[in-house]
C-alpha cells in the first residue's frame, strides 16, 4: 500500500467474537459466522480491506475458519486477535463468575496474560497458516505489560486506544479500578513507548487509535460534573447528549459518520479507522440491530459510507498500513 497525501487510508476494523456478548451468555454461539460474507462482499466492491480481529469463540468456528482461509487465500482481508480473557484458554478463574464479571486481561497476573495471549495467537497461526500481527483489546482495556507482552510475540499494530474515552466507569472483576483511561492519549498513529503507552516511544508496536472525535456536547456543565460521580448517569447523559463520535455505527448515524471522514479527507488526515462487533451484522446479534429491518437499515448506512470511501480513500488493512509507514523490527525497546 502506498500512503498518498490528502487521500487517508479507510482502515475496517471488525471484532470478530460470539453472538451477543452484550448479553454476557455463559454459553457463547458464533452465528455470526454466517452473515460475515455479505458485508465482505460490500467490502470488497468498494476497495476496502477488512481486518477481522478474532477471539477464541470465532478462532474454533468451522464456519469462520471457511471464510477467514477463503479470504486469506484471495488476499482481500486480514486475520488479527482479540482476546477475551474470560473464556480463552488457559482458563483460570479470577472472580467468583467471569462469565458475569468479563474482566479485563489487565486484571490477571502476567503469567495468566502470556499464557493466554500465545495460545489464541498459536490457534490463529495454526488455523489459518498465516502470521497474526494485529491485534485489539478485549474491552478495549491494553495497559503497559499487555504491550510489552504483544511486542515480545512479534504484534506490529494494536487498535485498543479510543482517544477521549474512558472505561474506568465499565467494571471487570469485583473491586478493581475498571477499564483504561484514553482521556489523555494521542488520537493519531504513534509507535507505543512500552514504558508509559500513553505517549510516542520506539517500539516495534505502533498504536492505531480508534477514529474518535470530541463534540460539544447539548448538557449544560454543571448537568455533565454531577453526572460524572455516578457512572451509570454518566454513560446515560453520554448517550443523549454526546462528547465524542465514533467511525462506528449506531442505526442512525449515518450523517455524523460521513462527516468524520469528510473532515479527515479535508483535513489531510493519514488514516480513519471504523470498527463494527461481527454479532452486529446478524439479526437479534447484538442490542442494537435486533431484527432484519435493522440490518437492512445498518446495510444502507455502509452503503452511503463505504461508496464515499471508495472515492476518496484507500483500502488498507491493519497490517498493510503499519508495514507502509513504520520500518521492520530490529528489536524491542
Amino acid at each position: 500500500m502506498t500512503v498518498h497525501a490528502g487521500q487517508p487510508a479507510f482502515l475496517v476494523t471488525i471484532d470478530t467474537e460470539g453472538d451477543n456478548l452484550w448479553a454476557r451468555p455463559r454459553t457463547v454461539t458464533t452465528r455470526n459466522a454466517a452473515f460475515l460474507p455479505r458485508f465482505q462482499a460490500l467490502c470488497e466492491a468498494c476497495g476496502l480491506r477488512p481486518t477481522y480481529l478474532t477471539d477464541y469463540e470465532m478462532a474454533t468456528s468451522p464456519v469462520f475458519q471457511e471464510f477467514g482461509r477463503d479470504v486469506l487465500a484471495r488476499g482481500t482481508a486480514e486475520i488479527g486477535m482479540h482476546l477475551h480473557a474470560w473464556n480463552t484458554p488457559p482458563i483460570e478463574p479470577l472472580t467468583p463468575d467471569d462469565f458475569a464479571h468479563q474482566p479485563y486481561l489487565v486484571e490477571y497476573p502476567p503469567r495468566v496474560m502470556e499464557e493466554k495471549i500465545a495460545r489464541l495467537t498459536g490457534l490463529l497461526e495454526d488455523t489459518f497458516r498465516t502470521g497474526v500481527r494485529s491485534h485489539r483489546a478485549g474491552r478495549w482495556a491494553l495497559d503497559e505489560t499487555y504491550a510489552r507482552l504483544l511486542a515480545r510475540r512479534g504484534y506490529r499494530v494494536d487498535c485498543s486506544v479510543t482517544p477521549h474515552v474512558s472505561w474506568r466507569g465499565h467494571r471487570g472483576a469485583p473491586g478493581g479500578r475498571g477499564g483504561a483511561d484514553y482521556t489523555r492519549f494521542p488520537q493519531d498513529a504513534y509507535v507505543l513507548d512500552l514504558d508509559d503507552i500513553s505517549r510516542p516511544g520506539r517500539s516495534t508496536l505502533l498504536e492505531l487509535p480508534m477514529t474518535v472525535v470530541r463534540v460539544r456536547s447539548r448538557a449544560p456543565a454543571w448537568l455533565r460534573r454531577a453526572a460524572a460521580r455516578v457512572p451509570k448517569a454518566a454513560r446515560a447523559l453520554e448517550r443523549v447528549a454526546p462528547t465524542v463520535r465514533w467511525l462506528r455505527p449506531d442505526g442512525r448515524n449515518q450523517a455524523a459518520m460521513l462527516e468524520i471522514v469528510r473532515e479527515a479527507v479535508a483535513g489531510g488526515r493519514p488514516y480513519v479507522q471504523f470498527m463494527l462487533h461481527s454479532s452486529e451484522l446478524m439479526p437479534g446479534g447484538s442490542p442494537r440491530f435486533r431484527d432484519a429491518t435493522a440490518i437492512d437499515r445498518l446495510y444502507g448506512d455502509l452503503e452511503a459510507l463505504f461508496a464515499y470511501a471508495r472515492a476518496h480513500c484507500r483500502g488498507a488493512t491493519l497490517g498493510e498500513y503499519a508495514a507502509a509507514v513504520t520500518p521492520e523490527p530490529v528489536g524491542v525497546a
